[in-house]
């Protein structure tokens, strides 16, 4: 799964996500409450706190869609960048 430190960044922009309800990898961002201006946030606090980039390719919606295809989006980069 992923760090603590990714769902203290996502849970702030999910305010249809009651805090005692776990974020699971198949939650879907949309339905949580993550809006267009969430996305950008989101994008931007990510490639912040984990000092990554989003690539072209994966500033699609389909990134955003649910938290475990976001989180392995990260972990993708974080593993690049470590090589």
């Amino acid at each position: 799964m992923w760090d603590d430190r990714f769902e203290q960044i996502l849970r702030p922009f999910l305010p249809f996500l009651p805090p005692q309800e776990e974020l699971t990898p198949e939650s879907d961002l949309k339905d949580l409450g993550l809006d267009s201006l969430g996305t950008v946030q989101l994008l931007g606090t990510l490639e912040e706190d984990y000092q990554v980039r989003f690539r072209d390719s994966a500033l699609t919606m389909d990134t955003f869609r649910t938290a475990g295809v976001l989180w392995d989006t990260v972990r993708g980069m974080l593993q690049s960048t470590a090589s």
